[in-house]
């Protein structure tokens, strides 16, 4: 039989107790300023959500009516208002943040840090001066290399990108995807990335994730060891390549 694990102390749990308490105020207090900040900007945010409170009450009370039990179900009808209309102020918090990232430099990055899932983002594995730059996503579909900037100046990149990581993944699929408001193009509003990538085919497992992961990793620290930029002067070739092969 196995033994019990020892109880905590009560000054432990004090602790963990007024730690939960200040981690949910603060959480409030953080959802109240969203709120806030979003009611300055949407004048359609309160009364959605009223309406939605309003609405989803009439209806179930006007079930309970017809059952002979208006008044018993009229709580749950509040209740599902309320879910209605946090959720209406989640969505509508959640376009305003993506609207005004829309366009700005390393917003995809951005919201490559926000994905929900087992995506696992490596940020910035290739760009250019001009801010432009190519994220690389391992996840179920396989890898996802997601660009930001200019299409004629991410294209190379990403084509660059798929020759070197092509070689050690092997039949992994590899997809790409530009963010962006352009049709021509086929690019993915930042709003709609989550749902892009979501829609993608599951095509590996999770323990094929971590084989891919290590062997991407190892290929980054190979990158690492190669110099950086032209030669210095003097500096003769066979070293650099027995520096190499020490690392």
């Amino acid at each position: 039989m196995a033994p019990k694990p020892p109880k905590p102390d009560k000054a432990t749990a004090k602790a963990a107790s007024r730690e939960r308490r200040a981690a949910s105020k603060a959480r409030r207090k953080q959802i109240f300023e969203a709120f806030k900040m979003q009611r300055r900007e949407d004048k359609w945010l309160v009364p959605l959500m009223i309406l939605a409170v309003l609405g989803a009450t009439g209806v179930v009370f006007g079930i309970g009516w017809l059952i002979g039990y208006p008044y018993v179900v009229l709580p749950l009808g509040i209740a599902i208002g309320a879910l209605i209309a946090v959720s209406i102020f989640g969505r509508r918090v959640q376009r305003n943040v993506y609207s005004k990232a829309d366009g700005q430099p390393g917003s995809a990055a951005w919201a490559l840090g926000n994905l929900r899932g087992k995506w696992r983002v490596t940020q910035a594995v290739a760009g250019t001066t001009q801010l432009d730059a190519v994220h690389r996503v391992l996840g179920r579909p396989g890898v996802v290399l997601v660009a930001e900037g200019a299409p004629h100046r991410v294209k190379p990149l990403i084509a660059q990108e798929k020759k070197r990581i092509g070689r050690i993944i092997g039949d992994t699929p590899i997809y790409d995807v530009i963010v962006g408001n352009e049709t021509e193009d086929k690019q993915v509003p930042l709003r709609r990335l989550q749902s892009y990538l979501s829609k993608l085919p599951r095509n590996i497992t999770v323990a094929q994730m971590d084989v891919i992961e290590k062997r991407l990793s190892a290929l980054a620290s190979r990158g690492a060891a190669l110099p950086k930029g032209p030669l210095p002067q003097g500096a003769k070739m066979r070293n650099v390549q027995r520096t190499i092969r020490r690392r």
